[in-house]
């Protein structure tokens, strides 16, 4: 019964939880250059991006992150004596299947996997981390082949800046025009007041000529 009062006192409001559809999730793609970047602080910021955790829309059991393409593989860098030690264990599933190979070898022979194998370890073990590895590009050196990718949007954002400049340049055209016609406005006014002082002055010397010069007629009818 004590129970039933305190929820019935308690007004608690109601709030859904958002999930996003899959339509409105919106995945772009990074370039990301791993040349002299440490090995697991590269990682984990790959990682991140990956999951989409670096996003206020993120979703833990959905694919919220963006593709990630990683050039310069070959010149990551290690700290510690990681580059003489460490080693890659793995297993062919047969009887004595047991392999590893040291880390300089790797970075010989496939430096792309050593940036994939720290990328896989920070990403969750199961398909949606299977699904995230897709969406993740390593190459060794600085040529990659996904430029339409990574340019892709880019176009939007070039015609945006071209309308701001084409608006400002107009602006910028249109403001001494402005000014020309104000300064014609005022020429003009100065002109007309100009015009006006020359004016009164003929008036008052027509009127004075009137005055003294009296007409012929008058002056006989003034004799008379």
């Amino acid at each position: 019964m004590i129970f039933l009062l305190r929820k019935k006192e308690i007004n608690m409001a109601k709030f859904k939880t958002y999930s996003p559809k899959l339509s409105e999730i919106n995945s772009s793609w990074r370039l990301i250059d791993a040349d002299g970047k440490t090995l697991g602080r590269l990682a984990s910021e790959i990682a991140t991006i990956l999951r989409g955790k670096d996003k206020p829309t993120f979703t833990r059991h959905m694919i919220m992150g963006d593709f990630v393409v990683v050039i310069n593989a070959e010149k990551i860098r290690v700290t510690g004596q990681k580059a003489e030690k460490k080693k890659y264990y793995r297993h062919t599933q047969y009887p004595s299947g047991f392999r590893q190979v040291s880390y300089q070898l790797m970075s010989e022979k496939f430096p792309e996997r050593i940036i994939e194998f720290a990328v896989k370890g920070m990403l969750p073990h199961n398909a949606l981390g299977h699904q995230l590895m897709r969406r993740l590009h390593v190459y060794a050196g600085p040529n990659q082949p996904h430029e339409a990718q990574l340019r892709a949007g880019e176009g939007k954002k070039l015609r945006a800046d071209n309308t701001e400049e084409e608006s400002k340049d107009v602006i910028e055209k249109a403001s001494p025009r402005k000014q020309r016609a104000s300064t014609k406005t005022t020429d003009s006014v100065e002109v007309v007041n100009s015009e006006k002082d020359d004016q009164k002055p003929d008036k008052k010397v027509k009127s004075t000529v009137k005055k003294k010069a009296p007409s012929k007629a008058r002056a006989g009818k003034k004799d008379s």
